[in-house]
């Protein structure tokens, strides 16, 4: 079986021609007036990892879409006895503004107590698991839950929908599947249960109020980061946005503590048409991407550390010489080595959560602090009962996602939350005197350099399914690499939870293969601390092992 070839868009990294930015009052229109086909997969409610996410052009992301999801939250609401605020975020994506007008028809005819941002405004998605768990602190009855109206990183065409319960973090999968299925219902029916008021009536409801967001927000960080060292250190930060909901959060930050910060862009623009192109030529605001964080990194020389956010704020990127834009992986392993050693607040038994495709480097950190390691499946909903009850520190994510607890051990957002991260690179700079790229290469002169990429293969349905059902007894081999093989995971070692794919480790390597939701691909995350030859060998011998499952 062969790699699928990632060829380099020659548009990657470089600003569109506006003719080819997407028409916003097509994309609207398309939102109100296609209506999908529950009989065609795709045209039905999708709840993955992050939420119900589409496009109104190809009937994925409709008005009825977003009659249906929002429902099917209220009903869910009723049966959980969620009584209490259920606060909204939005992204700056074309369709968050018409799918957060739908929602308020549905839950304002339903008397839930909703909270927007006022004026308008756009509100990340760790600001709303900041102020679900502010306003649950203490309280056992009327406990409030969210929604954030946003597709991530995903292309301007892109609108997304995600609900957030209780305890602030990504909802689990018993509750995704719940709404899912109870919204497809809906739309197999019609619609014909969708109980809504007209928009006019929704925003001078009682029950739909204006709510500051930024001010309790921007007011807490000191507890969580070290604000006043980097006030005092001068450190200068440069800051991009991306055009993203957390726009209207740094100048007030900056205000608020006296920082030494420069945003370099406040636009915000549906077609995204400031942003350069990502590798395959399409807009994305992924702030894990060398070619849509150009614009940073060619001016990272004019900052001591850099960073930017995707559109929902919940990813980091931090631009820090020499290395430019970092790794994901590596800023995880300098953040984790940093925090563990820097927060006397916290419990010394308190382990370090990641997911099972993130860098091995840092196990190696975790184990060097003796730290225990909480290994789970991908997605950060699996780290919210460690980050509520303190038992877990920080939890990380290799695609630029990642928590901590606040200086005193307690808990402070249970979703991703970008911009402490951000900020958290600038403490790291202020305290130490070197940034976080320096960290980097201290910690792989005494544990090892890690080669890691992540590669797709093609798989068919049939293929896809057999994987994720793969059992450890179906993987013959012994040794990976010519070294040999410590485990055979289908199952996270931090919680017993399935990995829906296979994990093979070796002393100085390790394969991840787990099916795509949207493609017809597997996707093989490696690593190796040998070689990138060494990294080569793994991704092929990794390829043939699993082509030969899918031919038994």
């Amino acid at each position: 079986m062969s790699t699928v070839s990632t060829t380099v868009s020659p548009l990657a990294g470089k600003i569109l021609d506006p003719e080819s930015l997407p028409d916003i009052p097509a994309l609207i229109d398309a939102y109100y007036t296609r209506r999908p086909d529950p009989g065609v997969p795709s045209q039905r409610v999708s709840f993955g990892t992050s939420g119900h996410r589409g496009s109104s052009l190809h009937a994925s992301f409709n008005e009825a879409h977003i009659l249906a999801i929002c429902e099917s939250i209220c009903r869910h609401r009723k049966t959980a006895g969620i009584d209490g605020p259920l606060f909204m975020g939005i992204d700056t994506h074309a369709l968050s503004g018409p799918a957060q007008r739908t929602a308020m028809e549905v839950f304002a005819a339903h008397g839930v107590e909703l909270r927007v941002a006022a004026g308008g405004g756009f509100t990340p998605t760790p600001v709303i698991s900041h102020a679900i768990l502010g306003w649950n602190k203490g309280r056992t009855s009327g406990l409030a839950d969210g929604v954030v109206v946003t597709p991530s990183h995903n292309p301007p065409t892109d609108g997304g929908f995600k609900y957030n319960p209780p305890n602030g973090g990504p909802a689990d999968t018993d509750i995704t599947k719940a709404i899912q299925d109870m919204a497809n219902g809906f739309l197999k029916d019609g619609l014909k249960e969708v109980e809504r008021i007209p928009y006019e009536r929704a925003v001078k409801a009682a029950c739909v109020q204006e709510y500051d967001f930024v001010t309790p927000y921007v007011a807490d960080l000191a507890s969580v980061i070290d604000m006043a060292a980097i006030r005092d250190a001068k450190v200068k930060i440069g800051i991009d946005p991306l055009g993203g909901a957390v726009v209207d959060y740094w100048q007030p930050i900056i205000d608020r503590y006296g920082l030494n910060a420069t945003v370099i862009s406040t636009a915000v623009d549906p077609r995204f048409g400031f942003m350069t192109a990502d590798w395959d030529g399409q807009i994305r605001m992924d702030c894990s991407s060398p070619y849509a964080m150009r614009r940073l990194i060619g001016l990272g020389k004019d900052f001591d550390v850099a960073f930017a956010n995707d559109t929902d704020s919940d990813r980091h990127g931090i631009v820090a010489e020499p290395d430019g834009l970092m790794n994901p992986n590596h800023y995880l392993a300098v953040a984790v080595s940093y925090l563990f050693r820097n927060r006397p607040g916290w419990r010394p038994d308190l382990g370090v959560g990641k997911t099972l495709v993130s860098s091995g480097l840092i196990d190696r950190v975790a184990a060097e602090m003796g730290r225990k390691l909480v290994e789970v499946p991908v997605g950060l909903k699996w780290f919210v009962p460690g980050l509520m009850d303190g038992t877990l520190g920080f939890g990380g994510e290799e695609s630029a996602g990642a928590t901590f607890l606040r200086q005193d051990g307690t808990v402070w957002t249970t979703d991703k939350d970008g911009p402490i991260l951000g900020l958290l690179a600038a403490e790291i700079t202020a305290r130490t005197g070197r940034n976080p790229s320096a960290h980097y290469h201290e910690i792989t002169a005494r544990l090892g350099t890690p080669y890691y990429e992540r590669i797709d293969a093609p798989a068919n349905a049939e293929q896809k399914t057999k994987l994720a059902r793969l059992s450890p007894e179906q993987f013959p081999l012994d040794e990976l690499a010519g070294e040999k093989i410590t485990a055979k995971l289908t199952k996270a070692p931090g919680n017993g939870a399935p990995i829906g794919g296979l994990k093979v480790t070796t002393k100085d390597g390790w394969f991840a293969a787990r099916p795509s939701g949207t493609e017809d691909v597997y996707k093989i995350y490696a690593e190796s601390f040998k070689s990138p030859e060494h990294l080569k060998t793994i991704q092929i011998e990794a390829q043939t092992a699993i082509a030969n499952v899918f031919d038994t």
